[in-house]
């Protein structure tokens, strides 16, 4: 098989513990093709001490794009030359197959331009897969569904799928780069389906080592500008209650209770059956906090 060269942006900021393990993991892969690392910093100090020539190489950058991860994104895949580009956040790690199973997987459909992998989420020493079950995602899947199985360290597509005439680059607009991952599959499989390799292949370390993992305006207004970017979300029923009962959480969350209930009554026009919105109720009368339902949630790899 002639394995075609690969090229991984891996974005950090202030985490040189975690950047070395995730760097020391691609670097560990047992793929076959030519295989080379780009590491962007943004808005922090760039560790040129990680660039390296021998084995796989790896290039330190500073990202001189839009200030964020989308930028930092950017930065790495327009330095790139590589045949296929794969994308892994700092503080996550690729079990040492990923790359040759996923490459593989996706070079067996040739019309395919973006693949992703199942992860095993790593939160408080506990570690659990989640998984997709389907090795097939299409648009109207990532409508109704966030699918946060489809992370990004898990994101593999094609050099030509970068071009503006095709999926493009990673969103640099969006709200404090938040749900630019999810933008990017929607807009990818409106094309065509994502392959996806239903196997927990990406270690995801959840918690508060997240960049986002409080930051409840800059979560409000990224979902509210993928409602307006995707009408695929708003014409999908239980897709447009689950991010609405996700507003209202994070609204319950801030403390402001009318935009939280502005956003349950949505959430339940949309879909009554709509889990969030109870969550968002209970935390606007004090029976429970937003953040200790999350932590219960994470430690069975889930999410609100």
């Amino acid at each position: 098989m002639n394995w075609p060269s690969v090229g991984v942006v891996i974005p950090t900021r202030n985490r040189p513990e975690l950047v070395r393990r995730a760097i020391a993991a691609v670097r560990e892969q047992r793929y076959p093709g030519d295989l080379k690392v780009v590491v962007v910093y943004d808005q922090t100090e760039p560790d040129y001490l990680l660039a390296s020539t021998d084995g796989v190489p790896v290039l330190v950058l500073t990202n001189w794009r839009t200030a964020g991860l989308a930028g930092a994104r950017n930065t790495g895949l327009m330095a790139l030359d590589t045949e296929l580009m794969a994308f892994c956040d700092d503080d996550d790690q690729w079990l040492p197959d990923k790359l040759r199973r996923q490459v593989a997987a996706l070079l067996a459909e040739p019309s395919a331009e973006f693949a992703t992998c199942a992860i095993e989420v790593e939160y408080e020493g506990r570690r659990n897969p989640r998984l997709a079950g389907r090795s097939r995602v299409t648009v109207q899947d990532l409508a109704r569904s966030r699918m946060a199985m489809l992370h990004s360290s898990s994101f593999l597509l094609r050099r030509e799928a970068l071009d503006e005439d095709a999926i493009g680059l990673v969103a640099e607009d969006a709200p404090g780069s938040q749900n630019e991952d999810w933008d990017l599959l929607l807009r990818a499989a409106r094309r065509s389906p994502i392959v996806h390799l239903d196997e927990p292949l990406v270690r995801v370390l959840w918690g508060r080592t997240s960049q986002y993992a409080y930051e409840y305006a800059t979560k409000i207004s990224s979902l509210r500008w993928m409602m307006r970017r995707h009408p695929e979300i708003s014409g999908c029923g239980p897709g447009a209650a689950r991010v609405y009962g996700q507003l209202a959480c994070w609204s319950a969350a801030s403390g402001n209770r009318g935009a939280a209930w502005r956003y349950s009554k949505e959430a339940v026009r949309a879909n009554w059956r709509e889990p969030r919105t109870a969550i968002a109720l209970a935390a606007m009368t004090g029976a429970v906090k937003v953040e200790n339902v999350l932590s219960a949630l994470h430690k069975r790899g889930r999410g609100i």
